[in-house]
């Protein structure tokens, strides 16, 4: 099978940096210039957030950018449609750089699984994060993914204990996700006191007990 995007990313000896955007975000018809303005200025993977109207797992600033994007008429097919057209540059110019949806498992499961994970595919998604499916409830999902040659992305936190950190990197296609705070994400608050330090030494743990490459997250 073809490798995707994320895959050969991966394969580089560099340091990366992925990019976070809520599709139509903060106006309809804002996506595709937003994704070109993400290409044209150094985001190496860009990150797609799928809204939900009970994202249990974000703050008020995601929340308010998924509530408005739903208003927007923003769906998982919506979004689908909007990749494809980057892919094409219809729109803007042609967006090469990989794609990687981020959201809840609840809009693709009414979507229908396998389904999804082939309109995502031929739509020119690379990768998949779904942050309330754990791994260990997922070997299923993981298998379906793979199979449609989709990289799959699970969470690290500073709190996950050494064994967990090991079956996630084992389970994550391609890269882990590092919160780098154990705290919701993207309530735009952060205490920065002490973060460098506490950052460092929980990355420490985390690359000695992760074979693969790994992001952080600040949220």
């Amino acid at each position: 099978m073809k490798e995707n995007r994320i895959t050969r990313l991966m394969k580089q000896d560099k340091k990366f940096l992925l990019a976070y955007y809520m599709p139509e975000f903060p106006v309809p018809g804002a996506t595709l210039p937003v994704l070109e303005a993400l290409q044209e200025n150094g985001a190496d993977i860009i990150e797609l957030g799928m809204p939900y109207s009970d994202p249990i797992g974000d703050g008020p600033v995601i929340q308010d950018a998924a509530h408005k994007a739903i208003s927007h008429g923003v769906t998982v097919r919506r979004i689908l449609d909007l990749v494809k057209q980057a892919r094409n540059g219809e729109g803007c110019k042609k967006i090469t750089t990989p794609i990687l949806l981020m959201g809840y498992s609840n809009p693709l499961i009414a979507y229908g699984g396998d389904c999804f994970m082939a309109d995502a595919v031929e739509a020119g998604v690379d990768g998949l994060l779904i942050p309330d499916l754990p791994p260990e409830e997922s070997e299923d999902f993981l298998e379906r993914a793979r199979s449609f040659g989709l990289t799959v992305v699970y969470l690290i936190s500073p709190v996950t204990p050494p064994d967990r950190i090991e079956l996630i990197d084992c389970m994550s296609t391609d890269f882990s996700y590092c919160l780098a705070v154990n705290a919701t994400t993207g309530t735009g608050k952060l205490d920065a006191a002490g973060m460098d330090e506490q950052i460092a030494e929980y990355l420490k743990r985390v690359r000695q007990h992760a074979k693969k490459k790994f992001v952080v997250g600040f949220g």
